[in-house]
């Protein structure tokens, strides 16, 4: 009860203009920013994502912020700095890896301009990382239920097309077994997610312990020897260290290798777990949003626990002093 009443309550702070202009102007919410957003820039996310790669040999995943948008000049927005982003990349020896969502670059207002705009960015992708070695790819978000058939067709005909490109699926939908399965076959990159938005029990697993359960089954799965043998990679973005350490147990009964699959995680949520992981020879990447609209990714990633009070709480005493 208490942690529904926390997440309502963080949800509107995120969704009120008034709150986000006090905490986005000055120094007000510097702390959450600082702790979950790698900048207000691809220059500076790109500076965030050096110095974890040269200290703790952690990779990221670049993500402009701003998604569900329907206004042309947003969409224009999104879809350049996500150009920026890669081309930003390949002037570093990191990979160049963009999050994209397919509401972030048109697909609300026109399917046809999304695909296009994610093929402009997926051949930026590949042009900034020319020949050099590492894990290159336009990383598709998944969004609700209702894009996720869209987003897995544009999946496809970017790997049609020989575009570097990888696949999010999330685990609290009943589909994502069997459309997990046709990935593995085709042997892609895909990123397994809990996911975050809601659905029907007919068509989502609706309890936490079913979504783990669903979770496991996944990842045996992803880690099968026919997976490894399909060339498929795995992606494991989750902040549960016990699905972290089934996932490592399968790989290791089944032949996979670390550098064979990675483990993704959020900028400033156990930074700590992050690190071992590194340390143990594991692939680890950080999704590093940035932009200048922080304040209602970040908010969110306060809700997601009541002990992350204090934090907001500094970020409001800091407002007020």
């Amino acid at each position: 009860m208490i942690r529904r009443l926390w997440q309502a309550g963080m949800i509107r702070m995120a969704r009120s203009p008034s709150v986000k202009r006090i905490m986005q102007q000055g120094s007000a919410g510097s702390a959450l920013a600082a702790r979950y957003v790698a900048g207000a820039t691809a220059e500076t996310a790109v500076s965030r994502a050096a110095a974890l790669h040269a200290q703790d040999g952690i990779c990221g995943s670049l993500f402009y912020l701003g998604e569900y948008v329907d206004r042309p000049d947003l969409v224009a927005e999104n879809f350049a700095a996500k150009l920026l982003a890669a081309e930003q990349l390949g002037r570093t020896d990191l990979d160049v890896h963009v999050s994209v969502d397919p509401t972030q670059i048109g697909y609300s207002l026109d399917p046809q301009l999304a695909r296009r705009n994610a093929f402009a960015i997926a051949e930026r992708v590949a042009a900034s990382a020319g020949s050099r070695p590492g894990i290159h790819a336009l990383m598709l978000d998944m969004e609700d239920e209702t894009v996720v058939e869209p987003t897995i067709a544009l999946h496809a005909a970017l790997v049609e097309a020989k575009l570097p490109a990888a696949l999010t699926l999330q685990a609290y939908l009943r589909r994502t077994e069997a459309d997990l399965a046709a990935e593995i076959a085709r042997g892609a990159r895909v990123r397994l997610v809990k996911g975050a938005f809601a659905a029907g029990n007919d068509a989502a697993f609706t309890r936490q312990a079913e979504i783990k359960v669903n979770s496991r089954r996944l990842i045996a799965l992803m880690f099968s020897r026919s997976a490894r043998a399909a060339g498929f990679y795995p992606i494991i973005a989750t902040h549960d260290d016990r699905l972290q350490a089934y996932a490592i147990e399968q790989a290791e009964a089944n032949g996979w290798r670390p550098g064979d699959y990675e483990f993704e995680m959020l900028l400033g949520v156990r930074g700590d777990v992050a690190r071992a992981l590194a340390r143990r020879g594991h692939r680890v990447r950080l999704y590093l949003p940035f932009g200048r609209d922080w304040w209602p990714y970040a908010i969110r990633r306060i809700g997601e626990n009541p002990r992350n009070a204090v934090l907001l709480a500094r970020s409001l005493l800091d407002r007020a002093a």
